[in-house]
């Protein structure tokens, strides 16, 4: 195998977070998600406070920033407190 057959290294395949793992979808204005799985090439999210799932492309999916992770942590408390999510 030449170097020009090998993928560019910057083109890295996203490894399959665990079930659970927070996540933010860049082509949905920054939302933060639960990962839940995967459906074919996509991986389907849930919003933190509940809601319907979507689905995200590996590549636009990010971890969040420690704000973004104390937000979505805080919200998800509060939709709990307030009956919304069990």
């Amino acid at each position: 195998m030449c170097a020009e057959d090998s993928p560019p290294s910057d083109q890295k395949t996203p490894q399959v977070p665990p079930t659970g793992t927070l996540l933010v979808d860049t082509s949905r204005r920054d939302q933060v998600g639960e990962f839940r799985g995967t459906a074919g090439p996509y991986w389907s999210l849930r919003p933190v406070c509940g809601g319907t799932e979507w689905e995200a492309e590996p590549a636009n999916v990010r971890a969040p920033s420690p704000i973004e992770r104390l937000r979505a942590e805080n919200a998800r408390c509060n939709a709990r407190s307030e009956g919304r999510i069990l």
